[in-house]
């Protein structure tokens, strides 16, 4: 289990006080195997949750444990051999090939100096094969597509074999095809390898379609959390965003699809 327990985080401006954002007493529960969805507007401390839970930033007050061993004191190197993180975008320094890009996943598990051998390269083709991108290993990760680019990191997550991936906006900018492959991959390697997710987004009908649990957030606090049939609800979304929606089963989808309607405000 992966435990965050009364964070607070404070950002400020030295030269703006009036420009402050704390994350303020938040406590989340994310379970073995479970894929757990961050909702919220921008700017609500999605991302500064992934931070926190991902070990990059330190929290002020409050602690992220996982199995019961708190993340504070452990190296970078020893966190990153349990906790993998899909940033939105990824921009490498050089002109990379995909499968330097994913062997790059084996970084945390190498000594100083030491390369990569036979077993680090068997994961990372294990990892594309994984992600369906095994046709794209030669290839120079920047002629790729955005989606493929997306599939290729998250082979490269999986490739430092992880206990947890945490994944902010994994479908931004992509569009609906890609969407939807990056969301059936998400579900294949949650279903069928027991990765336990952590993803923050904004399409509530992407977090229907895979999420088992759903932390709604909004200025810094979390307003619900747990299963998603239970808080993603018109109410909720209305307290959420300011928005009128109209939430109801569809049963082609076999999730909840959400359709906003007006802002309320």
């Amino acid at each position: 289990m992966l435990r965050a327990s009364e964070l607070f985080y404070r950002y400020s401006s030295r030269h703006d006080t009036s420009r402050v954002f704390s994350l303020d007493n938040v406590s989340v529960d994310v379970e073995r195997g479970s894929l757990m969805g961050l909702l919220g507007p921008n700017g609500c401390g999605k991302t500064t949750l992934l931070r926190l839970l991902s070990g990059v930033l330190p929290a002020h007050r409050g602690a992220v444990a996982l199995n019961d061993v708190p993340l504070r004191g452990q190296s970078r190197r020893q966190i990153a051999k349990q906790i993998a993180v899909v940033p939105q975008e990824t921009h490498p320094a050089f002109d990379y090939t995909v499968l330097e890009m994913v062997l790059m996943g084996r970084h945390p598990h190498l000594g100083v100096l030491e390369l990569e051998g036979p077993a680090d390269l068997a994961l990372a083709r294990e990892a594309l094969v994984a992600t369906s991108t095994e046709h794209l290993a030669s290839r120079a990760y920047m002629t790729l597509s955005g989606g493929e680019k997306q599939r290729v990191v998250i082979a490269s997550a999986l490739t430092q074999t992880p206990e947890v991936l945490l994944l902010d906006e994994p479908t931004a900018s992509l569009d609906l095809g890609y969407q939807l492959e990056v969301a059936t991959l998400l579900t294949r390697l949650n279903r069928d390898r027991g990765v336990t997710m952590v993803l923050a987004t904004h399409d509530l009908n992407l977090a229907a379609a895979l999420c088992d649990r759903l932390v709604l957030m909004r200025d810094g606090r979390v307003l619900a959390q747990g299963p998603t049939r239970d808080v993603l609800t018109a109410p909720m979304i209305q307290r959420l965003y300011d928005v009128d929606a109209d939430v109801r089963f569809h049963a082609a989808a076999g999730h909840v699809t959400v359709t906003p309607l007006r802002r309320i405000q």
